[in-house]
């Protein structure tokens, strides 16, 4: 069984949070500020954190920085659609992912579930000269697979080499063009609507919510690239 600390100082947040979760069986912590939350960690075997950016006091980018000085369990941060700052700061001093307000239940769950898992297996990606990890993908070109947070991950040839292209170059800015010419070996000639379809491919597999993809990201009138942790 997993501890879940929920930390919010709005009560109502806490208990939606609550409903969401207490049917997959995790045993759940509350608190409403930063230090309470803090406290709790220190003194509990605290599997996973919701924490909440917004809080009067100690906020939830201090929080997240103390327990960091301790601790390596999962913070996910709780915030707004305009704390786009709040997000970056937030994964800068150590939180492991993000849920924007208002909550989708299944998103909530999902993102839960996956750093769970990636908590449960630390260190799963091979250390293998063709092995290369960016957050919760792993890919190893000696066997050709991948994983997305320990879970294994089917996907066709091309889907694979696009995938390998862009963790090869993490940050780097690809056109569609450019892309179709790495992985096709030829020239595009009009065919780069094929890459967008494989992208779409590619992002219902890797992404826990395709739609607002974490990895897998699209320069508009640029083309795409590989976001994440290495």
């Amino acid at each position: 069984m997993y501890n879940i600390l929920i930390c919010d100082d709005q009560k109502d947040i806490v208990n939606a949070l609550k409903i969401y979760l207490t049917p997959e069986g995790y045993q759940l912590f509350t608190a409403y500020t930063g230090e309470e939350a803090v406290a709790i960690v220190k003194k509990e075997n605290i599997h996973l954190i919701l924490l909440d950016v917004m809080m009067p006091q100690m906020d939830g980018i201090t929080a997240t920085a103390a327990i960091r000085e301790f601790s390596n369990v999962p913070i996910i941060l709780l915030t707004a659609k305009s704390e786009t700052e709040d997000k970056v700061l937030g994964l800068n001093v150590g939180a492991d992912d993000y849920i924007t307000k208002p909550f989708v239940p299944v998103e909530v769950l999902a993102r839960v579930r996956s750093q769970l898992r990636r908590y449960a297996r630390l260190g799963s990606c091979p250390e293998a000269p063709g092995a290369l990890e960016i957050g919760g993908i792993c890919l190893d070109d000696s066997t050709k697979s991948v994983t997305v947070d320990g879970e294994p991950v089917s996907l066709t040839p091309t889907e694979y080499a696009i995938l390998h292209l862009l963790m090869k170059n993490p940050g780097r800015v690809f056109s569609t063009r450019k892309l179709y010419e790495e992985v096709w070996q030829e020239a595009a000639l009009g065919s780069e609507g094929a890459v967008a379809v494989h992208i779409r491919h590619l992002r219902e597999k890797i992404e826990i919510n395709p739609s607002e993809p974490r990895y897998l990201k699209v320069v508009w009138g640029q083309g795409y690239k590989m976001e994440g942790e290495k």
